[in-house]
């Protein structure tokens, strides 16, 4: 079995590879977090342009079309230069499930605007003291000829810019995925403070009008889908990130000096160099290998 990229995939990679590398040095990404967002638009638009917001979306959407392995290379070059743009609830948690599960319809109106970077998408899974996206105390129910949806969710990444947010909500059919407005208002939001940086909101919704994305069994396969691909794509994104922890390292001990000797001389130095890589790097691909297959 080859497991090598496939030239289309590799010339993703190199593309990635540029466009990122050019714009996250050291300085830049200092001025970034002072941002409140912390998202750089620019950068936004430029992977906008070359067409990698659309990696992973069919081409009747102006995507490439070339499936989630090859979206998980672009995530992984973010991972790799910290890049302050959201990838991942963006194009792997709200896209591609869009993709998957959503109508045509609905497809049409959202994912053209995110491939051109005209707007953002976001997904609001998880609830205060409820991490479970299969079991949502958020509930939905039909009246007045539009479904409405009313409940609490929190850690909603770029809520206050996003178009629609995809989330989960329990109906008298059982569980079901809407897509809202997060600037409707019967929505308000309420900004939350991470460690990381990213711009997240706490969500509260009162009977605000959804658009029924799956219901049923649908709509299980989709939140299974939604959380399977999220934590393929995390893996991704560490992987990068660990590979060029280990790389810098390896820099600086080389060239640092300590006692007259190279500190990557240093046994002690030595073993954590490889102990890491084990213990870090090796099950992080082994993870995202295994995911990705399994789709």
């Amino acid at each position: 079995m080859d497991f090598s990229y496939s030239e289309e995939q590799q010339e993703v990679r190199n593309l990635a590879q540029k466009i990122l590398g050019d714009q996250t040095e050291n300085e830049h990404l200092r001025e970034i977090d002072q941002q409140e967002d912390r998202l750089d638009d620019k950068l936004w638009n430029d992977l906008a342009e070359a067409g990698l917001l659309g990696v992973a979306i069919d081409e009747q959407y102006g995507g490439m079309g070339f499936g989630f392995e090859t979206l998980c290379l672009l995530v992984e070059e973010v991972g790799r230069t910290v890049a302050p743009v959201p990838v991942i609830p963006a194009l792997v948690s709200a896209a591609t499930s869009l993709q998957k599960f959503a109508s045509d319809d609905l497809k049409q109106q959202l994912l053209p605007g995110l491939v051109n970077g005209e707007h953002l998408l976001s997904t609001a899974m998880v609830e205060p003291s409820n991490e479970d996206c299969t079991a949502p105390k958020t509930t939905a129910e039909f009246a007045n000829g539009q479904w409405q949806v009313t409940g609490h969710k929190h850690c909603v990444p770029f809520a206050s810019r996003a178009k629609a947010v995809l989330l989960t909500a329990y109906t008298a059919n059982g569980l079901a995925v809407f897509v809202v407005d997060p600037a409707a208002n019967s929505v308000a939001l309420s900004r939350q403070h991470v460690t990381a940086g990213e711009a997240q909101f706490d969500m509260q919704l009162a009977a605000t009008a959804a658009t029924l994305v799956a219901e049923g069994e649908v709509a299980e396969q989709l939140a299974q889908w939604l959380y399977e691909s999220t934590a393929a794509a995390y893996a991704a994104m560490a992987t990068g990130l660990c590979d060029k922890m280990m790389r810098m390292t390896a820099s600086y001990t080389s060239e640092r000096v300590q006692f007259g000797v190279a500190v990557a001389t240093f046994q002690a130095v030595g073993h954590c160099r490889i102990s890491c890589g084990r213990t870090f790097i090796k099950p992080l691909c082994q993870l995202l290998g295994n995911l990705t297959l399994c789709h």
